[in-house]
């Protein structure tokens, strides 16, 4: 797999090349970054599109300060936001307002309901307030360090870890109780 700075460099010296590179790493996960986010398939592939053009467009404006996966993350979180604030009807959503509306958003065929503990999962996850979901997807799922989620939320590596924290503690009761 190709290292952060081969991406950067690539991009720098051969915008097309570097894309290519960029795409080839960060395609699949920030694809299911954020259909954890929109839930929705098509949501989730427009959102994605939309993050790497943004990428594209705003690249000149990473500094090369911090981690670059961190600020692709936040530019993908702050695309799934975006699209679920146009679905609510809001021209962006933060992360204080309740994402987790997306409940209410009648999945697609993407998705194996025949999996009954990984349905119960995601439900788990999806009633979590916001800031503890996004914490606990990208720890758990997109394997971030704390540092790089405080990033990517715009917090502290104190307020993630207990949001993470809270977030795990909340899915076992989940997983845990009799309901599916």
């Amino acid at each position: 797999m190709t290292d952060n700075k081969d991406i950067i460099q690539a991009i720098r010296e051969n915008a097309e090349q570097g894309f290519r590179l960029l795409m080839a790493k960060y395609k699949e996960p920030i694809y299911w970054h954020i259909r954890r986010l929109v839930v929705n398939h098509a949501d989730a592939q427009d959102a994605t599109q939309d993050t790497f053009v943004r990428i594209f467009r705003s690249f000149e404006q990473y500094s090369g300060e911090g981690s670059f996966q961190a600020w692709v993350f936040r530019i993908a979180t702050n695309e799934a936001l975006r699209l679920l604030g146009r679905n609510q009807g809001k021209t962006t959503l933060s992360l204080e307002d309740n994402v987790t509306a997306t409940l209410t958003m009648k999945a697609d065929d993407y998705y194996d309901y025949s999996n009954v503990e990984a349905v119960k999962l995601q439900k788990a996850i999806l009633a979590l307030p916001a800031k503890q979901q996004l914490a606990f997807n990208l720890r758990y799922y997109d394997d971030l360090s704390y540092k790089e989620i405080a990033a990517v939320t715009d917090s502290t590596e104190a307020t993630v870890k207990a949001n993470y924290h809270f977030a795990k503690e909340k899915i076992i009761m989940y997983m845990n109780s009799n309901e599916t």
